[in-house]
């Protein structure tokens, strides 16, 4: 009977030592994913962080040229000084911008007072032939396409980052390390979702 019962005993205290390794090792699983899904959300995060930067430095190179626009159309377009003077409203409240979504907002505002303002210098045959108006409608052109790239870039980065939050098990991550939603750069309103036309060259 005693050897039976030091046989039972054993085998019970290696099912228990068995169930033991397997939680440990269920444990250990679970940190490393825990670490993972963190790991992957502060990359992310870092990215869209990097992909906002890449906008601002594209928005405070437009915010630089606008003012050396208007400097350079004010003496041909005296009588559209109400038009040079919103562009300027526009444009220093997009420099004061805080966060991505006021600056989006402030954005389409200064997208808005440009278009007017280029729709304006069509009725400035002057404006055309100058070379300082050229060279900053190249300038503004291509600072314009690469806010494009980089808005768009930034929204992908963001809205990967926003969906691993939402969706399980990576909300429970999120969650408890209380990640949260990276805001997008949007066009809201519908006349201003193109690039302003800059077209100064001179025509026949």
């Amino acid at each position: 009977m005693g050897r039976i019962f030091l046989i039972i005993i054993h085998h019970q205290y290696e099912d228990d030592m068995t169930i033991f390794w397997i939680f440990v090792g269920l444990v250990v699983l679970a940190v490393f994913w825990a670490v993972a899904q963190y790991n992957r959300l502060i990359a992310l995060r870092n990215q869209v962080e990097n992909g906002w930067k890449q906008i601002d430095i594209q928005l405070k190179r437009r915010h630089d040229l606008i003012p050396n626009l208007v400097n350079t159309v004010k003496g041909y377009m005296e009588f559209e000084q109400d038009t040079l003077e919103k562009v300027i409203k526009a444009r220093n409240a997009a420099v004061s911008a805080t966060g991505v979504a006021d600056s989006a907002e402030k954005e389409n505002v200064l997208t808005g007072a440009l278009s007017r303002l280029f729709a304006l210098s069509e009725n400035y045959p002057n404006l055309k032939a100058n070379e300082n108006v050229r060279q900053l409608q190249e300038e503004l052109s291509s600072t314009e396409n690469k806010v494009g790239f980089a808005r768009q870039f930034y929204n992908d980065l963001a809205t990967r980052f926003n969906i691993i939050q939402q969706q399980f098990p990576g909300n429970i991550i999120a969650g408890l390390f209380r990640f949260t939603q990276a805001e997008l750069f949007e066009i809201k309103e519908a006349a201003e979702r193109s690039v302003p036309t800059v077209d100064l060259s001179l025509k026949k």
